[in-house]
């Protein structure tokens, strides 16, 4: 599907007539993109209250994995991932966008921080693959501050991977907790790319 994301999200979302301009940005319009690297669109519409309900129906044909508002952009941000896996924001730049407080967990909100916790992580796992262990750091931080300390998970760390190992651990204790069970959809598709390349980042050791 990753090849043909460029062409399908802008004729999938062209088919609204509110929609008007769906152009690929970010790294891959300037063919700079890594492997994993997310496909930015940046979406123009004449009537964003309009729209924005009808995005679910509109991605409905990528199969998406995970679909969600971005919680923590300065502009209205449609985030997606599919199979691949492959993330994918729907940017809004002139709708702007007041930063959500941190999560609380309970019943009606695990599989919320679920869904942005495999968003991050799959973006972060494309910046350790292209050596920016600074930006990781702050962003990990940053995680840590919004999503894992509601998850009761004491203090920030610097690896990606033992984030992952710590957050799928708190999870699952949550999710017995309130008698809920969390699609692993996601999970499955994510878990093994962050091991791939954190197996060959300097920043990343393994156990």
């Amino acid at each position: 599907m990753e090849d043909s994301l460029g062409f399908r999200v802008p004729a999938l979302l062209q088919s609204s007539p509110v929609v008007a301009i769906v152009e690929l940005c970010g790294s891959r319009a300037s063919g700079t993109e890594g492997r994993y690297s997310d496909w930015d669109f940046r979406v123009s519409t004449q009537d964003f209250a309009a729209f924005a309900p009808e995005l679910p129906r509109l991605v409905r044909a990528l199969d998406p994995l995970v679909e969600q508002w971005d919680r923590l952009s300065d502009e209205a941000c449609y985030m997606l991932i599919v199979s691949g896996p492959s993330k994918v924001d729907l940017i809004f730049a002139d709708v702007p966008h007041e930063h959500d407080p941190p999560w609380v967990v309970n019943g009606s909100t695990l599989s919320g921080i679920d869904d942005h916790f495999w968003d991050w992580v799959l973006w972060l796992t494309s910046k350790v693959d292209a050596g920016k262990h600074s930006l990781v750091a702050s962003e990990l931080t940053k995680m840590h501050d919004h999503l894992l300390a509601p998850m009761g998970i004491p203090a920030p760390t610097t690896s990606l991977r033992d984030v992952v190992e710590q957050y799928i651990s708190a999870r699952d204790l949550w999710a017995e907790r309130l008698g809920l069970v969390v699609d692993p959809s996601v999970e499955y598709e994510v878990v093994p790319i962050v091991h791939a390349v954190c197996r060959h980042s300097p920043n990343e050791t393994l156990t």
